[in-house]
Protein backbone atom coordinates (compact mmCIF):
# COMPACT_ATOMS: atom_id res chain seq x y z
CA UNK A 1 0.00 0.00 0.00
CA UNK A 2 1.50 3.14 -0.79
CA UNK A 3 1.20 6.80 0.20
CA UNK A 4 -1.17 9.07 -0.97
CA UNK A 5 -0.34 12.78 -0.30
CA UNK A 6 -2.76 15.59 -0.75
CA UNK A 7 -1.30 18.98 -1.36
CA UNK A 8 -2.38 19.46 2.48
CA UNK A 9 -0.19 16.52 3.44
CA UNK A 10 2.22 17.58 1.45
CA UNK A 11 2.62 20.96 2.55
CA UNK A 12 2.87 19.83 6.70
CA UNK A 13 5.11 17.36 5.22
CA UNK A 14 6.96 20.00 4.31
CA UNK A 15 7.11 22.32 7.00
CA UNK A 16 8.36 19.45 9.13
CA UNK A 17 11.30 19.07 7.28
CA UNK A 18 12.13 23.24 6.95
CA UNK A 19 11.38 23.50 10.70
CA UNK A 20 13.51 20.79 11.60
CA UNK A 21 16.68 22.88 11.38
CA UNK A 22 14.85 26.16 12.94
CA UNK A 23 16.10 28.75 14.38
CA UNK A 24 18.82 28.42 11.74
CA UNK A 25 16.57 29.76 8.90
CA UNK A 26 19.44 29.99 5.88
CA UNK A 27 18.40 27.01 5.90
CA UNK A 28 14.77 27.21 5.43
CA UNK A 29 13.27 28.74 2.25
CA UNK A 30 12.12 32.14 2.80
CA UNK A 31 9.58 32.32 0.37
CA UNK A 32 6.04 31.06 0.51
CA UNK A 33 3.24 30.55 -1.17
CA UNK A 34 -0.34 31.68 0.34
CA UNK A 35 -1.30 28.01 0.67
CA UNK A 36 1.87 27.10 2.60
CA UNK A 37 1.29 30.36 5.05
CA UNK A 38 -2.19 29.86 6.07
CA UNK A 39 -1.50 25.97 6.51
CA UNK A 40 1.66 27.26 8.98
CA UNK A 41 -0.41 29.97 10.54
CA UNK A 42 -2.79 27.35 11.58
CA UNK A 43 -0.61 24.69 12.60
CA UNK A 44 0.55 27.91 15.07
CA UNK A 45 3.82 27.06 13.35
CA UNK A 46 4.67 30.99 11.95
CA UNK A 47 3.29 34.36 13.05
CA UNK A 48 2.15 36.46 10.06
CA UNK A 49 2.80 40.76 9.49
CA UNK A 50 0.53 42.35 7.03
CA UNK A 51 2.61 45.50 6.61
CA UNK A 52 -0.10 46.97 4.06
CA UNK A 53 -1.19 50.82 5.28
CA UNK A 54 -4.41 51.21 6.86
CA UNK A 55 -6.38 52.16 3.82
CA UNK A 56 -5.52 48.73 2.22
CA UNK A 57 -6.45 47.08 5.09
CA UNK A 58 -10.05 49.07 5.38
CA UNK A 59 -10.32 48.34 1.40
CA UNK A 60 -9.88 44.55 1.78
CA UNK A 61 -9.47 43.51 5.38
CA UNK A 62 -6.41 41.83 6.87
CA UNK A 63 -5.42 37.98 6.62
CA UNK A 64 -7.30 36.28 9.94
CA UNK A 65 -4.71 36.12 12.88
CA UNK A 66 -2.14 38.40 11.14
CA UNK A 67 -0.86 41.33 13.11
CA UNK A 68 -1.15 44.59 11.04
CA UNK A 69 1.76 46.16 11.51
CA UNK A 70 2.27 48.69 8.61
CA UNK A 71 5.08 49.70 6.41
CA UNK A 72 4.10 52.95 6.11
CA UNK A 73 3.81 53.69 9.94
CA UNK A 74 5.97 55.65 12.45
CA UNK A 75 8.21 53.12 14.61
CA UNK A 76 7.76 49.93 11.90
CA UNK A 77 11.16 48.43 12.54
CA UNK A 78 10.79 48.67 16.35
CA UNK A 79 7.49 46.87 16.01
CA UNK A 80 8.63 44.28 13.46
CA UNK A 81 11.06 43.34 15.70
CA UNK A 82 8.77 43.15 19.22
CA UNK A 83 6.41 40.90 16.90
CA UNK A 84 9.73 38.38 16.15
CA UNK A 85 10.39 38.35 19.89
CA UNK A 86 6.54 37.90 20.67
CA UNK A 87 6.49 35.41 17.87
CA UNK A 88 8.85 32.74 20.64
CA UNK A 89 11.00 31.60 18.13
CA UNK A 90 8.06 30.89 15.28
CA UNK A 91 9.46 32.38 11.52
CA UNK A 92 7.50 35.41 11.18
CA UNK A 93 5.49 35.71 7.98
CA UNK A 94 5.11 39.21 5.72
CA UNK A 95 2.89 39.58 3.46
CA UNK A 96 1.71 43.09 1.13
CA UNK A 97 -0.76 43.16 -1.40
CA UNK A 98 1.52 41.23 -4.55
CA UNK A 99 4.94 40.80 -2.70
CA UNK A 100 6.13 43.53 -3.86
CA UNK A 101 7.13 45.43 -0.49
CA UNK A 102 7.46 42.23 1.66
CA UNK A 103 10.02 40.95 -1.17
CA UNK A 104 12.11 44.77 -0.27
CA UNK A 105 11.56 44.36 3.42
CA UNK A 106 13.02 40.78 3.33
CA UNK A 107 15.95 41.90 1.14
CA UNK A 108 16.72 44.67 3.53
CA UNK A 109 16.52 41.77 6.55
CA UNK A 110 18.33 39.54 5.01
CA UNK A 111 21.36 41.99 3.90
CA UNK A 112 21.32 43.15 7.86
CA UNK A 113 21.81 39.46 8.57
CA UNK A 114 18.68 39.01 10.52
CA UNK A 115 16.92 35.67 10.28
CA UNK A 116 13.34 34.36 11.21
CA UNK A 117 11.51 36.12 8.41
CA UNK A 118 9.41 34.85 5.60
CA UNK A 119 7.80 36.12 2.43
CA UNK A 120 4.75 35.39 1.28
CA UNK A 121 5.31 36.59 -2.29
CA UNK A 122 1.57 36.35 -3.71
CA UNK A 123 0.43 38.80 -1.05
CA UNK A 124 -3.03 39.49 -0.07
CA UNK A 125 -4.36 40.08 -3.90
CA UNK A 126 -2.13 37.51 -5.88
CA UNK A 127 0.92 38.16 -8.42
CA UNK A 128 3.04 36.12 -10.70
CA UNK A 129 3.89 33.87 -8.10
CA UNK A 130 0.51 32.59 -7.30
CA UNK A 131 -3.29 33.71 -6.69
CA UNK A 132 -2.81 35.10 -3.20
CA UNK A 133 -4.64 34.90 -0.09
CA UNK A 134 -7.65 36.68 -1.22
CA UNK A 135 -8.40 34.32 -3.89
CA UNK A 136 -7.33 31.12 -1.97
CA UNK A 137 -9.98 31.55 0.34
CA UNK A 138 -8.05 31.99 3.14
CA UNK A 139 -9.69 34.16 6.54
CA UNK A 140 -10.05 37.63 6.40
CA UNK A 141 -10.64 40.10 9.17
CA UNK A 142 -12.09 43.28 9.30
CA UNK A 143 -9.58 46.34 9.98
CA UNK A 144 -11.16 46.60 13.21
CA UNK A 145 -11.13 43.33 14.37
CA UNK A 146 -7.61 43.02 13.31
CA UNK A 147 -6.22 46.20 15.27
CA UNK A 148 -7.98 45.32 18.76
CA UNK A 149 -6.22 41.75 18.57
CA UNK A 150 -3.11 43.23 18.37
CA UNK A 151 -0.67 42.57 21.26
CA UNK A 152 -0.49 45.78 23.19
CA UNK A 153 3.24 45.81 22.64
CA UNK A 154 2.87 46.08 18.71
CA UNK A 155 0.79 48.69 18.79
Amino acid sequence: MGIVLTRRSATLAMLAVSFAPFPVMGQTAEVWSADMAADALQQDLIRMIDVRSRPEWTDTGVAGDAWPISLHEDRFAERLFAARERAEGRPVALICATGGRSGRVMRSLRQAGYSGFLDVSEGMLGSAAGPGWIAGGYPVVGVDAALAALPEELS
